[in-house]
């Protein structure tokens, strides 16, 4: 019998997306609470004064990597979406301090979340300027988005690992 539920339940998942009218973008907003979440409590897992942090001389301190993930959701989500990014009303700097940069990272969650509201699949092949002049499809850059929180999250990972401290998605759970 269980061979037949598992058929089952592909075939209700596959009718479910199948009725999606918006299938890539409705993705990436599945994808991104439990990206916020992981990249949120992973900022708030490393001690503040591990924030200048780097585990070589050719890698960037754990406060410039949240500072990086700050600048790739507002830029990223600002371009899929045609939605101008919200302006610090201070630049921000990797030595800003644990506090206001856990706060610009929940900021720039919330402005993904309200640009990619506003997003659907009518434009995705729509050619947008990504970075450094590059340009490529909203497709494109809803795929480096995602890939980015990814990235940005196995990084910071890596880092808290280093420093004897259990990631969010390794904690045991509750």
């Amino acid at each position: 019998m269980k061979p037949m539920l598992a058929v089952a339940l592909v075939l209700f998942a596959s009718a479910a997306f199948a009725q999606d009218k918006n299938p890539v973008t409705s993705a990436v907003k599945e994808i991104l609470p439990r990206q916020q979440k992981n990249l949120v409590a992973a900022a708030e897992a490393m001690p503040a004064d591990k924030y200048s942090y780097k585990p070589t001389e050719g890698q960037m301190t754990y406060g410039h990597l949240m500072l990086h993930i700050i600048e790739s959701n507002n830029l990223f989500c600002s371009k899929v979406s045609d939605m101008p990014a919200p302006k610090p009303p201070v630049e921000l700097k990797e030595s800003d301090g644990k506090d206001k940069l856990v706060l610009a990272m929940k900021a720039s969650f919330d402005f993904c979340t309200t640009a990619l509201a506003k997003t659907d699949d009518s434009k995705l092949s729509d050619e947008i300027e990504l970075f450094g002049g590059r340009k490529g499809s909203r497709a494109f850059g809803l795929l480096v988005l995602t890939n980015s929180w990814a990235d940005h999250y196995s990084s910071a990972a890596l880092y808290l690992r280093l420093n004897g401290i259990l990631p969010p998605t390794a904690q045991p759970k509750k």
